[in-house]
């Protein structure tokens, strides 16, 4: 079944490409697929900040040129690209939301113990806060 409009955050680990692959499967163009980085928010104490070496603006800039690389990648210059900062599961939600998503496509690191109750998991957040389906991809590699 074919969508409008499909949101996929990626974080430019290895599974974004296939992450963003898949959801052109579910469009007719890929102009219907829009990807999203979410940057965590910066702690005003943390040295990039208190020495004015790092800002919300000059990290948009590096994960926009990420963005660029990953349209020349894929052979696709009209990707829809957003960068937002925040809690990445709210942050998706909302902009999947915004542009009234037929479906987000998420990638999953697969943590579990320790590790994920340590990292959280943005895909089971994105899951129970989206207003739309939600196609959660395993990861490729077995722990």
């Amino acid at each position: 079944m074919k969508k409008n409009c499909v949101v996929v955050p990626v974080d430019f680990s290895d599974n974004t490409e296939a992450a963003v692959r898949a959801a052109f499967e579910f469009v007719d163009n890929p102009s219907q697929v829009n990807v999203i980085h979410v940057l965590f928010a910066l702690d005003a104490v943390s040295p990039g900040v208190v020495f004015g070496d790092v800002s919300d603006e000059s990290r948009t800039e590096n994960i926009n040129e990420h963005f660029d690389e990953l349209k020349k990648l894929l052979g696709t210059p009209d990707l829809g690209t957003e960068v937002r900062v925040g809690n990445p599961g709210l942050q998706i939600t909302e902009y999947a939301k915004e542009l009234e998503a037929d479906l987000i496509v998420i990638p999953s690191h697969g943590y579990h113990g320790f590790k994920r109750m340590v990292l959280g998991s943005v895909a089971e957040r994105v899951i129970r806060l989206a207003t739309c389906d939600v196609y959660v991809l395993r990861r490729n590699d077995a722990e």
